[in-house]
């Protein structure tokens, strides 16, 4: 069963008096555990998919289900109770609260599932920071942190809730080449070792080269998908008017 599933979503927004359609007919099925950039230019509407996909925005119609649960119809707080049992968002600002410690905004989000004892989720809160390398710093304040380092705790977050699925928004955006390319490199090891889905929103072709699904979007539509076949891309839909492919 695909653990994301995306049925004829439009998206259409009022800008002024305008309406913008942000998103045309999209529909698109995420298996558990693959590692999917949608790419595409800016504005082409791939943060507004990763968004409708994240359950922080809603489509004008269409629908889409979220490890088999149809989101459609459901109430503000149902939406917060599945963002935070199932997704993980990394942003490429980080969207740390400057006023905790690393393991503070680890821990920020498992207060919210009330199951879990303090013990439980100070070992929760230790164990991804060790994973991403940072249980040395788990006392630091983001404002102490490197911007590797505030990017590694922003994976230790998203991981720690148990998250099915991690929504990744330009995350190498805001990071030099090298340290850019040590995140995508620990993600990618996760994904491998504990099977987490990951979602990337990008143009980053760094990003692209480690994918082994790809989605590319441009003026709203889906114009080529893609899965990887060794070196190679196979696309089973492809509408794109060039034969310009992701570099390997």
């Amino acid at each position: 069963m695909a653990i994301v599933q995306v049925e004829n979503v439009n998206k259409r927004y009022l800008l002024g008096e305008q309406e913008v359609q942000a998103l045309t007919d999209i529909s698109l099925s995420v298996e558990p555990g693959v590692f999917l950039a949608i790419a595409g230019p800016s504005g082409s509407g791939k943060s507004t998919l990763l968004n409708i996909i994240g359950c922080i925005d809603t489509p004008s119609n269409g629908r889409v289900l979220i490890d088999g649960r149809d989101v459609s119809g459901q109430t503000p707080d149902e939406l917060a109770d599945l963002r935070a049992r199932t997704i993980g968002f990394i942003f490429q600002t980080f969207n740390l609260l400057p006023v905790l410690s690393a393991e503070e905004n680890v821990e920020y989000p498992l207060l919210q599932l009330r199951e879990l004892s303090r013990s439980e989720r100070r070992e929760r809160v230790k164990h991804y920071l060790a994973m991403v390398g940072l249980g040395k710093y788990a006392t630091h304040r983001p404002n102490q942190l490197s911007g590797g380092q505030r990017q590694r705790v922003a994976i230790a977050r998203a991981l720690a809730t148990h998250s099915k699925v991690v929504l990744a928004d330009e995350p190498t955006a805001n990071l030099d080449h090298k340290t850019g390319e040590g995140i995508l490199r620990l993600m990618k090891d996760i994904n491998r070792k504990a099977g987490t889905t990951f979602i990337f929103s990008t143009h980053d072709r760094r990003v692209m080269n480690m994918a082994d699904r790809l989605v590319r979007i441009e003026d709203g539509q889906i114009n080529a998908l893609g899965m990887r076949a060794g070196d190679k891309w196979v696309f089973v839909q492809d509408r794109r008017t060039t034969d310009e492919e992701p570099e390997i």
